[in-house]
């Protein structure tokens, strides 16, 4: 298992603590889980995978890891390091080949591929795991996402939602779970720099030029003059749509 600095453990026990809240909160892994951690390379995710693992050490209900990563087929991408950060955390790797940017940019050509890719990489996440005999997939979603989404879907959908912390899906026979739902992305993103975490840069020509990111960019000019923004949002996206459905 890694062994981390004075800095990188701090980062990363206020990690722990607030995924381990979301997991109680919300009964995210039980007694005898398989969990298959979906790796794409960046911060969220391997951060994801770091705090799991290291979760397992003490965590009451006893689960197991595998962490998997769908190649969308950029050349550019290497994932050697990955590998080697699994490794070092004691969880076993798999990298899952694809033509999902082929499909998506070539093929389809389409004009917002955001949306294609995703399912097609979630759908391809999820057949794995259940192959690897994972029952959940957890994804790195975060705090900021959570927030960027339910907006996202206000004003392009007219409705008010946003994923949830617990899914099952019936297809693929997995339960899809987000531990790092209290988790905001400057912690995670502390913790990535702090414990030099491997990310592997994104050569998607779509990065940082999505609908995503000019909701990030709105929310960061809003709360300029409104600091309560950020947790007003989450605050109703816990309160009126999950905590409804419990």
């Amino acid at each position: 298992m890694i062994e981390f600095d004075k800095n990188g453990k701090e980062k990363l026990r206020r990690l722990l603590s607030l995924t381990r809240k979301a997991v109680q909160d919300y009964d995210l892994i039980k007694d005898g889980d398989k969990v298959c951690v979906g790796i794409s390379g960046g911060k969220d995710s391997l951060a994801l995978l770091a705090t799991l693992a290291n979760l397992r050490r003490f965590y009451p209900k006893k689960f197991e890891l595998q962490a998997v990563t769908v190649s969308l087929g950029f050349k550019e991408m290497d994932f050697s390091p990955v590998k080697e950060f699994c490794e070092a955390l004691e969880v076993p790797y798999m990298i899952v080949e694809s033509d999902i940017a082929e499909i998506v940019f070539d093929i389809r050509k389409e004009q917002n591929p955001c949306a294609l890719c995703a399912n097609l990489r979630r759908g391809a996440l999820n057949d794995h795991a259940g192959r690897l005999g994972c029952n959940v997939v957890a994804l790195g979603h975060h705090k900021d996402d959570v927030i960027e989404t339910s907006l996202l879907s206000l004003f392009y959908e007219g409705r008010f939602y946003c994923f949830s912390p617990d899914t099952w899906l019936e297809r693929a026979q997995v339960r899809v779970i987000r531990p790092f739902l209290y988790v905001e992305e400057k912690d995670v993103r502390q913790f990535a720099k702090a414990a030099s975490v491997p990310v592997v840069t994104n050569p998607c020509p779509m990065d940082r030029a999505s609908s995503r990111a000019e909701i990030k960019e709105l929310i960061h000019t809003l709360e300029q003059d409104n600091k309560f923004l950020r947790s007003n949002i989450f605050g109703a996206v816990k309160r009126d749509i999950w905590d409804r459905s419990l």
